[in-house]
């Protein structure tokens, strides 16, 4: 069999710039679909009913056993994820708080309340770092700015 030579680089189409640049534009979109679910779930899902004083939040911080603030801790915590998500200069660094929530939120539930729903907060994290992990670069250039 005689080989075939070509005076031009093969190229994948994985391998090409441009079709890494679009993978990456989808994975954007993406991340920022679910970033806005988030926020909203987070927002109006979890940080509203704690501020609002629902039975059942109530109830949820009265069996963990850290008092009524620890209530409002959390939904402060969850509101400023939640509109950091949707700024883009912040959403790396909001996704990491938020990772950190997530792990309290999974041991509390392991530990406390009903170890079968530490799944739920732990997939949360999951999303938060992809999120945190594509946003690394404007997260870092926000660490540096107060340098300059």
């Amino acid at each position: 069999m005689a080989a075939i030579s070509s005076s031009t680089p093969a190229t994948t189409p994985a391998s090409s710039p441009a079709t890494t640049r679009g993978g990456r534009r989808t994975l954007r979109r993406v991340l920022w679909g679910a970033q806005i679910l988030l926020a909203v779930f987070l927002f109006a899902g979890s940080a509203l009913p704690k501020f609002a004083g629902q039975a059942e939040a109530v109830r949820t911080f009265e069996e963990i056993g850290w008092g009524q603030w620890f209530r409002y801790v959390t939904g402060a915590v969850e509101a400023a994820g939640a509109i950091g998500l949707v700024v883009p200069r912040l959403a790396g660094l909001a996704a990491v708080g938020l990772i950190g929530l997530m792990a309290g939120a999974a041991a509390t539930q392991l530990l406390v309340l009903s170890a079968p729903w530490a799944a739920l907060p732990a997939a949360f994290a999951v999303v938060f770092a992809v999120i945190a992990w594509d946003r690394r670069a404007e997260t870092g250039a926000l660490l540096r700015a107060p340098r300059r």
